[in-house]
């Protein structure tokens, strides 16, 4: 099954890569690194790494306590970051710049990830959340390098669909394999799969370790100053398509009582703006774009925010939070960030990517969950009637995501444990 695998993905890589070229000619970050995803780099570090892998936007924004301390407790060692999309690169180059190695992953043929592995030499391998691809994990085991699934967690339908190709996954897991599941119930599903338990810890979320930037909620603030304190501000966060429409149905039933609402709409894919856009255009609302640098004015009913990394600073800039990729079966994105702002937070019913959390803040009061669109502008409504309700219930989030901190500790904990059980790393991936 592994040899079929391994012929089946070396012929969709290149039809991958040629997808890729295709995107390119719209957003040129695409271009970037190209030659990465086949295993090559510009540069060979002299000494071993940790090596981190943090799929898109995301995962490296959740990731970002984890890397700050491991460069804090290891300031000696390089340290390399690997991201699949160029969001996702973006956004470890503006929380780090060039203070470490960041590249893409690279596609998981033979070839690419022996190249990949003999340029980073990690000493360890750190992957966020949950991405298992069989011939990555092979040369790890082969070249002696344990491997870390960090925060990972796992639904009940991922367990069906790693079930029905048991015998690709079924060497997945060797003795080398670390999963730090964020729940009990994830270390279960694990464990379904094939993962020895011994091999398996509950170490919770780490995004419950997010840090605040005091500068980028600092500046939040004030714009919510400048948009105007008797204003009613909300903001949809990581949106989607086919939640757009919802969202501004609802927006358009607050407006019937409250004329002067402003909405922060957050489209989640930079590749979407344009389209979002059209979707506004078309409803007839006034709009005005983030990218303009120009604050939007008293007649600006949604403000569509077409720019990258300022999602903290507008959930800062907002009195209430809806999550995005929730009203429509995405999964979910993450509710920690407006709770740690004290903000209440709204989600549709499809919030499965995170659902330890969303339970554990809908059943404080912490959050509250809408069916549709209706429902969503009802809800607005009763929080912006009451603005001592808006921040007891803000108060919840943040005692929630301050009781449920320390991750990053047991993660590295756990990491410096397998350090020391383990020789040191074969660079080439051979016995």
């Amino acid at each position: 099954m592994r040899t079929l695998y391994s012929w089946l993905i070396r012929g969709a890589a290149p039809l991958a890569f040629a997808v890729v070229l295709w995107r390119g000619l719209r957003d040129r970050s695409y271009w970037q690194g190209l030659t990465e995803r086949f295993g090559f780099g510009p540069a060979v570090h002299s000494s071993p790494t940790i090596w981190l892998h943090a799929v898109s936007l995301g995962e490296m924004s959740a990731a970002a306590p984890l890397i700050r301390a491991l460069r804090a407790r290891h300031p000696n060692v390089p340290l390399v970051l690997t991201s699949a999309t160029p969001a996702g690169r973006a956004r470890a180059h503006a929380l780090f710049g060039d203070t470490v190695d960041i590249r893409y992953l690279p596609y998981d043929t033979r070839g690419s990830v022996r190249r990949f592995l003999a340029r980073v030499r990690p000493r360890f391998a750190i992957i966020m959340e949950t991405e298992l691809w069989p011939n990555l994990f092979d040369a790890c085991e082969r070249g002696g390098i344990p491997v870390m699934l960090a925060s990972a967690r796992l639904s009940a339908r991922s367990v069906a669909r790693y079930r029905r190709f048991a015998r690709l996954f079924s060497g997945v897991f060797t003795d080398n394999v670390l999963i730090a599941a964020q729940s009990a119930d994830d270390a279960q599903r694990f464990q379904a799969i094939g993962a020895p338990p011994a091999n398996i810890h509950v170490i919770g979320n780490v995004k419950y370790d997010l840090q605040l930037d005091a500068a980028a909620v600092d500046r939040g603030r004030q714009l919510r100053a400048a948009y105007g304190t008797a204003r009613p501000v909300w903001i949809a966060g990581s949106t989607h398509a086919g939640e757009e429409e919802q969202v501004l149905e609802a927006h358009s039933l607050l407006l019937a009582e409250r004329p002067n609402a402003l909405l922060l709409l957050v489209p989640r894919h930079k590749d979407r703006f344009a389209g979002v856009a059209e979707v506004l255009s078309r409803r007839g609302v006034a709009f005005a774009r983030r990218s303009g640098d120009s604050l939007p004015q008293a007649a600006t009913a949604v403000l569509l925010v077409d720019t990258l990394g300022e999602l903290q600073m507008l959930y800062a800039a907002a009195d209430i939070a809806f999550v995005g990729g929730s009203l429509v079966p995405i999964g979910g994105h993450n509710l920690l960030e407006p709770a740690a702002l004290g903000l209440p937070v709204l989600t549709g019913p499809h919030h499965f990517n995170g659902k330890e959390v969303a339970e554990l803040l809908l059943a404080r009061g912490a959050a509250f969950e809408v069916a549709d669109a209706p429902a969503l502008a009802q809800r607005l409504r009763a929080l912006f009637d009451d603005v001592a309700e808006r921040q007891r219930i803000g108060a919840k989030g943040q005692a929630i995501v301050d009781a449920n901190r320390g991750s990053v500790a047991r993660l590295l904990a756990l990491m410096e444990a397998r350090l020391g059980a383990w020789p040191a790393a074969n660079p080439s991936g051979a016995r």
